[in-house]
C-alpha cells in the first residue's frame, strides 16, 4: 500500500511581532545593514562570554557561566570561531587567536576523540585559518601557503586520526584515542557520514603537505560506501566497518548520512571531480524515487523503499542548499518553504519533525541552535535573490535573541514548545550559525568574491592565485579556498608535463628523420600524409596518460573542458549539458 502524506490543512504559526528591520506594508525586505550588526552583536556576546568563563574548555556552559570538554581537549570553540572572526572583519583578534593557539593546543594528549568530529571542526577550522591568515595580516613564513604553523597543526591533528582508517574495508572507526589509537574492543559501527565526510579538509591536506595519504584515505572510504550502496541506489545509516555490513538500514538525507551527500558534490566542485558528481546524481535520482514526497524527505528501507519514519529532521535542512550548488534551484526553494512553515510554526527547527502530525516528536523536541536551514538561504539567496531568504535570517535573529540568550551567550533550547534551556554552547554556534547569518546580510564580503578581486602570491612552487571566491565550506562552515590547492604542486606537474612534450616532440622528430631518410635512399621523395602517418593523436594521449600517471587534464594545454567551464565561481552551477 502507497505511503499517504497527510499534511495538516494549516500550521498554527508564532508569528514574531513587527520590528524595526522587518518587511514592512509595502513588502520591502529585512534591512540587511540592521541585522548584519545584529549579527555581529550576536556573536561577540557569545565569544566573550566562552573567553571569560569557559577558555581553555572546548565549550561554553552558558547557564552555569563555566566550560567544559566535549569532542576532545582543544578548546574547540576557538578554533571554530577563528574564520568568523575574520569574516566579521576582526584582524586583531585573528592574530592574537592564532598566536594564542599555537601556545596552547597540543594533539598528544591521552584522549578519545570522534573522528568525524575532529576532522571538521579542529582540523577544517585550522586549515581554513591557515588559508586566510595572510589575508588577516598574519606575518606569514617564507613558502606559506604550503606551509605554516597553523597547517602543520592541522597535520598533526590529521595524524592522529588516520589508524581509524586501517581496518579491511578502509571505512574508518568513529573514534580514535589521540595518543595510542584505536582502542581494543571500540565499536567498529560508523555512521554513514562518518566514513564518508573527509574528502574536502584530507585532499586540501594532502594538496598543501605534498603527502597523498590524507587523499587516499579519504577517497577509499567514499568508494566503500558506494560500493555497499543497496539494489535500488540508497545507503543505510550505520555500518560495520570491520565487514562492511550495514546495521542500521534506514536510508535518508539527515542524520548519520547528511555530510557524506555534502561531501560528494563540494569535493567534487573542489577538485574538479567528475565522478564525484556522478555518484551523487545517481543517488540524488535514487533520493527523489524513493524518499520525496510533496518537497518532503522522508525515512526508508535501504533495500526496499518502504517508509519507516515519515520525519522531518532540522540536519536535513541542508539538503536545500546543496541542491542549489547542482543548480536545482525550483526544488531547493521548495524544500526549503516546507522548513520554513516548521521554523515559524515553533521559533526554531525541531530535531524531529512528524510530517503527517505536523508536530514535534517525543524527546526530540530540542533545537542546539543549529544553522542548516540558515546555510541553505544564504546560498539559495546567493543564486535567487529571494527576500523571503532574507525573512528567514531575520525570524532566526529574533527568535534566538528572544528565547536562548542569556548572561554568559546562548543556551541550547531544550524544548521548543515551552522554551526551556539547556546548559550547553556548541561550537558550531560560532562556527556556523553566526557566520551564515553574516553572509545571509552582507552580501559585499569577500566570501562573496566572484573573481573581480585576487591576490598573487609567490610560492617555491611558482606564483598562485588565491582569494578570487569560490570558497568551499565543509560541514562546519570552515571555508577551503580552491584555488589553494593548485599552489604547491604545479611547479612539479608543469615540469613535468614540459619533460612529457619534450619527450613526445624528440620521439616525432626521430621519426620523421628516420622516415626521410628511408625515403631518400630509395631514390623518391613523397611528402607524409600527415601527422598520423608518424604517431596517431590517440597513441600520443595514451602515452601521456602511462607517463603522468593520474593526471587527467594537461595544464600546458587548452582543451574545452565542458565540465570544469560550467563551475561557476560561486559554486551555484554544476552543471554539464554536453
Amino acid at each position: 500500500m502507497p505511503f499517504l502524506l497527510l499534511i495538516p490543512l494549516g500550521l498554527l504559526c508564532t508569528l514574531l511581532p513587527l520590528h524595526h528591520g522587518a518587511p514592512g506594508p509595502d513588502g520591502t525586505a529585512p534591512d540587511s545593514a540592521h541585522y548584519r550588526e545584529r549579527v555581529k552583536a550576536m556573536f561577540y556576546h557569545a565569544y566573550d562570554s566562552y573567553l571569560e568563563n569557559a577558555f581553555p574548555y572546548d565549550e561554553l556552559r552558558p547557564l552555569t557561566c563555566d566550560g567544559h570538554d566535549t569532542w576532545g581537549s582543544f578548546s574547540l570553540t576557538l578554533i571554530d570561531a577563528l574564520d568568523t572572526l575574520l569574516i566579521l572583519g576582526n584582524v586583531s583578534e585573528f592574530q592574537r587567536v592564532v598566536e594564542v593557539l599555537q601556545d596552547n593546543v597540543d594533539f598528544d594528549i591521552d584522549v578519545n576523540a570522534s573522528v568525524f568530529e575532529t576532522n571538521i571542526r579542529v582540523v577544517g577550522g585550522l586549515l581554513s585559518a591557515h588559508l586566510l591568515s595572510k589575508k588577516a595580516g598574519v606575518e606569514v613564513e617564507a613558502g606559506w601557503p604550503c606551509s605554516g604553523p597553523l597547517l602543520r597543526m592541522a597535520e598533526e591533528a590529521a595524524r592522529k586520526l588516520l589508524p581509524a582508517f586501517q581496518t579491511p574495508t578502509g571505512m574508518p572507526y568513529g573514534t580514535v584515542n589521540l595518543l595510542h589509537g584505536v582502542n581494543p574492543g571500540e565499536t567498529p559501527v560508523t555512521c554513514t557520514a562518518g566514513i564518508g565526510t573527509f574528502i574536502v579538509e584530507f585532499a586540501t591536506l594532502s594538496s598543501l603537505t605534498g603527502d597523498p595519504v590524507f587523499e587516499d584515505v579519504a577517497r577509499v572510504a567514499l568508494m566503500r560506501l558506494w560500493e555497499s550502496r543497496s539494489d535500488i541506489g540508497l545507503v543505510g545509516n550505520h555500518i560495520d566497518v570491520l565487514t562492511g555490513k550495514w546495521v542500521a538500514q534506514d536510508a535518508g538525507i539527515g542524520a548519520g548520512v547528511d555530510s557524506y551527500f555534502e561531501y560528494l558534490v563540494k569535493g567534487a566542485i573542489l577538485l574538479q571531480d567528475k565522478k564525484l558528481m556522478a555518484m551523487f546524481l545517481e543517488y540524488n535520482k535514487a533520493i527523489r524515487n524513493y524518499t520525496r514526497f510533496d518537497d518532503w524527505y522522508l525515512w526508508v528501507q535501504m533495500y526496499k523503499g518502504t517508509v519507516s519514519m515519515p520525519v522531518f529532521q532540522s540536519l536535513e535542512a541542508y539538503w536545500p542548499g546543496l541542491q542549489s550548488l547542482i543548480g536545482d534551484i525550483d526544488n531547493a526553494m521548495r524544500t526549503f518553504l516546507n522548513y520554513y512553515t516548521v521554523w515559524k510554526q515553533f521559533g526554531g527547527l525541531p530535531e524531529f519533525y512528524n510530517i503527517p502530525q505536523g508536530y514535534t516528536v517525543d524527546k526530540r523536541e530540542g533545537y542546539p541552535l543549529r544553522p542548516e536551514l540558515i546555510e541553505s538561504a544564504m546560498y539559495l539567496y546567493r543564486a535567487t535573490g529571494d527576500p523571503t531568504l532574507l525573512e528567514l535570517g531575520r525570524d532566526a535573529v529574533e527568535s534566538i535573541e528572544k528565547i536562548s540568550k542569556v548572561e554568559c551567550g546562548f543556551a541550547t533550547i531544550k524544548d521548543l514548545r515551552d522554551h526551556k534551556l539547556d546548559n550547553r554552547m556548541e561550537s558550531f554556534f560560532l562556527a556556523e550559525t553566526v557566520k551564515y547569518l553574516y553572509l545571509l546580510f552582507d552580501p559585499t564580503n569577500f566570501i562573496h568574491n566572484n573573481g573581480s578581486t585576487f591576490d598573487a602570491v609567490i610560492t617555491p612552487y611558482g606564483e598562485c592565485i588565491l582569494g578570487a571566491g569560490g570558497y568551499i565550506f565543509n560541514t562546519e562552515a570552515h571555508p577551503i579556498d580552491p584555488a589553494a590547492l593548485h599552489c604547491c604542486r604545479r611547479l612539479k606537474e608543469e615540469q613535468s608535463e614540459v619533460e612529457d612534450l619534450m619527450r613526445e616532440f624528440y620521439s616525432l622528430k626521430r621519426n620523421r628523420s628516420r622516415f626521410q631518410k628511408k625515403r631518400m635512399s630509395s631514390g623518391r621523395w613523397e611528402p607524409p600524409a600527415g601527422p598520423g602517418t608518424f604517431s596517431s593523436p590517440e597513441n600520443h594521449d595514451q602515452a601521456r596518460e602511462k607517463k603522468a600517471g593520474k593526471q587527467k587534464i594537461s595544464l600546458l594545454s587548452c582543451p574545452s573542458q565542458p565540465f570544469t567551464s560550467k563551475l561557476a565561481l560561486l559554486g551555484q552551477v554544476f552543471l554539464d549539458s554536453s
